[in-house]
């Protein structure tokens, strides 16, 4: 009688909501292949080659929300698999935003990645690009609410030029103390200061910068319901390839994941684990990982994938242009000798 109270109340115990989400690994998509919506990238005004080979992004897929939190035997079962990442609920849905407006964040970074991905790509290959940053959006009861509003066009960020929103974060961690914002607010100019919140090791005012620039021709892409800045440098490379003649990859597939600003340097991202995963799921057989992921990749790369480190977009086509003409990669930097040479 008594263990099977005992039982049942383990079961019931089990089925209790937790505090924490899984990152597991999501969909992949080929930057020079199509999805549902057509193809992942057009381009129309300027002449195109044809490419081979794969250049796929990758995705987490987030298991459990505050509506619909996970169960303690969900997250059991995530223990037991390598794929997947087990995170405090709060560090996926900060608790100031709701999942809405967790969501929009995503779609704004997502906007904000794909128009860096264009002009990162475009001026790798030489031509002329105009660029402003605007405010998007300022999140409630940050330090950022009542100083800049929606439609501020941001100039330059404690004296440095807003080239694109990575430019500003870049910034905004450089200086101690209030980040000084020149804006233009109506045609007017304005000297505005925030002084950031500190989340963790990051550097927060609270507003949503998205990018506005003006391109000489039109670069499309179309990848629905995907949020999140971290597709950025495989967007660039896809777009690179296709102006350029010849195949990038010579039939290689290749996987990546990082972000891109506009001057091709490339940044770290979240969830790079689950994306190698991802990658070896997909048939990827080279892997480009952001320098400042590295800590998380050695010692964690799946069988079969042969990973390389880059810190620029000049740094990618390097290591997918030496393996397309099987010449010698052992110059190339990997995770294990970025993290030797730190």
């Amino acid at each position: 009688m008594g263990l099977g109270i005992a039982a049942v109340a383990s079961l019931a115990l089990a089925l209790l909501p937790s505090p924490y989400v899984v990152e597991a690994p999501g969909p992949t998509f080929d930057t020079l292949g199509d999805t549902e919506a057509g193809p992942l990238i057009s381009i129309d005004g300027a002449e195109t080659y044809p490419t081979e080979g794969e250049l796929r992004l990758l995705t987490v897929s987030l298991l459990g929300n505050p509506q619909r939190p996970l169960t303690w035997v969900d997250v059991a079962e995530a223990y037991l698999d390598p794929s997947d990442s087990i995170i405090p609920m709060e560090a996926a849905f900060p608790p100031e935003l709701s999942v809405e407006e967790s969501n929009e964040a995503g779609r704004i970074e997502m906007q904000n990645s794909q128009s860096a991905a264009v002009a990162a790509a475009l001026l790798h290959e030489g031509l002329d690009v105009v660029s402003d940053v605007r405010v998007a959006g300022v999140i409630p009861g940050s330090p950022a609410e009542g100083v800049l509003q929606e439609g501020d066009r941001i100039l330059r960020v404690n004296g440095e030029q807003a080239f694109d929103v990575y430019s500003i974060r870049a910034s905004i961690a450089a200086v101690d103390g209030p980040t000084t914002f020149e804006i233009e607010r109506s045609g007017e100019p304005l000297t505005l200061e925030v002084t950031p919140a500190v989340e963790g090791e990051q550097k927060i005012v609270g507003i949503y910068p998205s990018n506005e620039f003006e391109f000489p021709f039109e670069v499309d892409i179309q990848l629905p319901n995907v949020g999140g800045p971290s597709a950025g440098m495989m967007f660039a490379l896809g777009i690179v390839d296709e102006l350029t003649p010849g195949a990038m990859t010579a039939g290689t597939r290749w996987a990546g994941t990082g972000t891109i600003a506009a001057l091709g340097d490339v940044g770290p991202i979240g969830g790079i684990v689950q994306k190698m995963h991802g990658a070896v799921d997909a048939g990827a057989s080279h892997f480009l990982a952001p320098v400042e992921n590295c800590a998380e990749v050695a010692g964690h790369v799946p069988d079969g994938l042969t990973v390389f480190a880059v810190d620029t977009l000049d740094d990618a086509i390097t290591a997918i242009e030496t393996v397309a003409m099987n010449a010698d990669t052992s110059a190339l930097p990997t995770c294990t000798s970025a993290a030797a040479g730190a």
